[in-house]
């Protein structure tokens, strides 16, 4: 932990990490209102950027396609200076994302057990991995290679079972020790 970390300044970037349904999205708008600051989500990010939903990427250009646009959009949202960040769950799959996100803000990886993941993502046709059969096999096998990654990059783990999410928020504002002063 080198101290930039530990006294971030006021535009230090934060990068939310994490699985599908671990709420990121919501939890980072809370933030971003919190702090007065922009909110992005990276998946939202690449379909405005090529115009059309993730599913259809998936199914015309695959998931390494997906994964290339992706990492051009984390490469440049990672260079703005004070936003909040939502990531794909399957961001931390490529090396290059994970050095991008943790050389450049605070990631904070919200940790969410499958049972929360599953009651989350359940209706939810817009995420093509969970398309299979058994969706909480699906989620259990992705968290177990995805786990090791999210802690890796991330500075903080939080969990998500911890409170709702505008809590959440704030709890990660006191961990990295941001004043909230606008």
């Amino acid at each position: 932990m080198d101290s930039h970390h530990l006294h971030p300044e006021a535009n230090t970037s934060i990068y939310l990490v994490g699985p599908m349904g671990a709420g990121k999205t919501t939890v980072g708008r809370h933030l971003a209102d919190l702090l007065g600051r922009p909110f992005i989500d990276s998946d939202h990010e690449i379909e405005a950027r090529t115009g059309a939903n993730i599913p259809w990427i998936f199914e015309k250009e695959g998931e390494e396609g997906f994964r290339q646009r992706e990492q051009q959009v984390i490469d440049y949202l990672t260079q703005q200076s004070g936003i909040v960040l939502a990531t794909g769950g399957g961001a931390v799959t490529r090396v290059q994302n994970c050095e991008f996100l943790q050389q450049r803000g605070i990631v904070v990886y919200l940790y969410t057990p499958v049972e929360m993941q599953l009651a989350r993502t359940s209706r939810d046709r817009n995420r093509p991995l969970l398309q299979v059969a058994n969706p909480e096999a699906k989620l259990k096998e992705l968290l177990a290679i995805r786990d090791p990654l999210y802690r890796q990059v991330a500075h903080h783990v939080v969990p998500t079972s911890d409170g709702s999410a505008r809590d959440l928020a704030q709890k990660i504002i006191q961990l990295i020790g941001l004043n909230t002063l606008r």
